[in-house]
């Protein structure tokens, strides 16, 4: 463990063998059709996925000087193959206890049977929810469906990581729209609820520069994940002096190539280094490489 305590990616994604030997196939055969034209790439323009075994995932986090990382799960567009990701991660635990932490996928346009799979993958040792995204997933913000889940949730101190897509940029194939004004509608519905907003929410930190905006997200957290793919790593220091270092947590996106024009193979040390070098406090470095998400999930 590192001596500032222990160094926990928060947003990685895990694809079995079956998966990696042909993404294309595989997501026909599940009818997943956005994570198809997200990850796969075309003939002009090849993805920036990357695939990795479990015993690579563990050599690259060796590598990194990482602990534990969060294995997020996706925001499928059907429960069984939510289902299916579930059990792979359940697996996965089992295999690696002492480094792999899970959250779980759901559709909660399935209904009872989203949220009895939720449960099952909970009783199997996932320690949250995620990712989760409705513009792709097909439902509303205020789905009833989708209310009792995360009311299960807060009744077991789950967090809920949501996909945020930021509001402008730049275009790629699969980009889908996340309107900032739902996940401040939840936030203001649920308030005891733990919510991990992905991709520095959108730059979401910084309208907490607005006094009530502040208060409404007492409980909501950012990873940073795919963070060199979206801004420059001055957000880190601008994003301490708008919402304090308490807030932010670590994450790469591994297996995507985040630094596409030097990673032929996806590593974590290059994430790592990112923040190293960024001459934050002791206190501010330990917080976001691990002692939040942490706290957020009671290891401490």
């Amino acid at each position: 463990m590192n001596k500032a305590g222990p160094i926990i990616d928060s947003h990685v994604h895990y694809y079995p063998q079956e998966v990696r030997e042909d993404p294309a196939r595989w997501a026909d055969s599940k009818n997943e059709a956005h994570w198809k034209e997200l990850v796969v790439g075309t003939d002009k323009k090849h993805s920036i996925q990357g695939w990795a075994s479990d015993e690579k995932l563990i050599s690259d986090m060796d590598e990194a000087g990482i602990d534990k990382v969060i294995l997020q799960g996706w925001y499928w567009e059907h429960q069984t193959t939510c289902h299916w990701q579930n059990e792979s991660y359940a697996t996965l635990l089992n295999k690696h206890p002492d480094r792999l932490i899970a959250f779980a996928s759901v559709q909660p346009r399935e209904g009872k049977k989203a949220l009895d799979d939720l449960k099952v993958a909970v009783d199997k040792g996932a320690k949250g929810i995620g990712e989760v995204f409705p513009k792709v997933q097909g439902f509303k913000v205020d789905s009833p469906d989708w209310l009792v889940i995360v009311e299960w949730a807060i009744s077991q101190e789950l967090p809920i990581t949501m996909h945020v897509t930021e509001p402008v940029g730049h275009s790629y194939a699969g980009r889908v729209d996340a309107p900032l004004s739902d996940y401040q509608w939840l936030a203001e519905k649920y308030p005891e609820l733990k919510l991990i907003l992905a991709h520095w929410g959108g730059l979401l930190p910084f309208y907490e520069l607005n006094p009530y905006l502040k208060k409404v997200f007492k409980n909501v957290y950012y990873d940073t994940a795919a963070n060199p793919l979206l801004y420059d790593n001055k957000i880190y220091r601008l994003a301490i002096e708008a919402i304090g270092p308490d807030k932010i947590l670590f994450g790469s996106d591994y297996p995507l190539r985040v630094y596409p024009k030097k990673q032929k193979e996806p590593n974590l040390k290059d994430s790592v280094a990112e923040v190293k070098g960024l001459g934050l406090k002791d206190t501010e470095y330990a917080s976001i490489m691990g002692g939040n998400v942490s706290r957020i999930l009671g290891l401490e």
